[in-house]
């Protein structure tokens, strides 16, 4: 299923225009694609082509451990990204304090 957008850009999927607040892993899942080694046993520049792609998009990349739950968040691993928390438009807005954070445990999909 393809990822739907408010009129103001925010992806739905970890943003809630409703309450302003965007969900972000509180850290790295234990098989976070931005962990030493390739443990989510991907192609080879695939983690790659997914930060190119969300760069180029403005948008960001949702934990592969949060999809498919209540709770659908941006990777930890990708917030601090050098180029991608840079391009992030939920990033950008929630660093200037426009969204309201709300912080998730990737592996259990609480909220904290």
């Amino acid at each position: 299923m393809s990822p739907t957008y408010t009129e103001d850009g925010l992806r739905h999927d970890v943003a809630d225009p409703a309450t302003w607040s965007v969900r972000i892993c509180l850290e790295r899942c234990t098989t976070c694609i931005f962990r030493p080694g390739n443990l989510m046993r991907l192609e080879e520049g695939r983690v790659k082509s997914m930060v190119d792609q969300a760069v180029a998009d403005g948008g960001h990349i949702v934990c592969h451990a949060t999809l498919g739950t209540d709770s659908p968040a941006i990777c930890a691993g990708f917030e601090v990204h050098p180029v991608g928390r840079l391009h992030s438009l939920a990033l950008r807005l929630a660093r200037a304090g426009v969204l309201r954070i709300v912080r998730i445990r990737p592996n259990h999909g609480n909220a904290t």
